[in-house]
């Protein structure tokens, strides 16, 4: 079989790895639950290509991500349930029923209001779904990096009035919950109240308009590339970071810093 541009010719690949005594012996044996971990990596990778600028990396990881619909959509085919197409309906219905102000009479609305908008047309799904009840957190899937699914949490109990006034009033929890937890360490309690500061520091960042996963993920990135600057300065030098110290790999890394700003390095007395 060819490489193609037909999303028919990937459906037909799918169901060629999963026909039984011609298929593959791994993909057989998979089910949606053995697959969902390899969904969550994909889509993982998505977002890593994205933030390095590999566009070309970007076009091979999103179609590790459509593989991972696809095969989805075959187990569940083989189930009786539904197929992919079926998938592409839903997706297509529910565009064109949450974008009325596109398909519809609504027009000239700002972005703010389109987001009001898709969150009172989701209620609506829910209510005539026969979900009204559910409480005002559902919904909020587990499987979220903590700090995502922690400002998740806090938008939806936002839109029923629970939230705080303006972020100066979270910067005050989030120096309440520093203190609290600085007298908690290293007793039983100290996880908890971490866990509350750093929910208290995602509540901080909503305020500010900053995606705290997303800060974090760049901090990570940044750490990385400085690091990897001690370690090379130090191989020009011969070393390792084991045969350097503290002090010296710190000068290291403020020289690192200030490459990376197009400053001169400071000079510690």
């Amino acid at each position: 079989m060819k490489a193609s541009r037909d999303i028919g010719q990937l459906l037909a690949l799918m169901a060629a790895l999963r026909t039984k005594g011609s298929g593959c012996p791994w993909d057989l044996e998979q089910t949606f639950e053995t697959i969902a971990p390899y969904t969550i990596e994909e889509a993982y990778e998505v977002a890593d290509a994205i933030a390095r600028g590999d566009l070309a990396g970007f076009k091979d990881e999103l179609g590790d991500l459509l593989l991972q619909v696809v095969f989805h959509a075959r187990m569940a085919e083989e189930r009786g349930r539904f197929d992919f197409g079926d998938v592409v309906e839903a997706i297509t219905d529910k565009l064109v029923r949450r974008h009325p102000h596109v398909f519809g009479g609504a027009r000239d609305i700002s972005p703010d209001e389109v987001k009001s908008l898709w969150q009172r047309i989701k209620d609506a799904e829910r209510a005539e779904a026969g979900r009204a009840d559910e409480g005002a957190l559902s919904g909020v899937p587990l499987a979220l990096p903590a700090l995502t699914r922690a400002e998740k949490l806090q938008q939806k109990a936002a839109t029923v009035g629970f939230d705080w006034p303006h972020s100066h009033a979270v910067k005050a929890k989030v120096e309440e919950e520093v203190g609290e937890f600085f007298e908690a360490i290293g007793g039983p309690q100290a996880a908890e109240e971490f866990g509350d500061l750093l929910f208290a520091l995602v509540n901080l960042a909503r305020h500010a308009g900053i995606d705290a996963e997303t800060a974090l993920r760049a901090a990570n990135r940044k750490f990385e590339r400085r690091f990897a600057a001690i370690e090379q300065a130090l191989a020009a030098r011969g070393k390792t970071p084991a045969d350097s110290n503290l002090a010296e790999m710190d000068a290291l890394w403020e020289a690192a810093k200030a490459a990376e700003a197009g400053e001169a390095p400071l000079k510690r007395k």
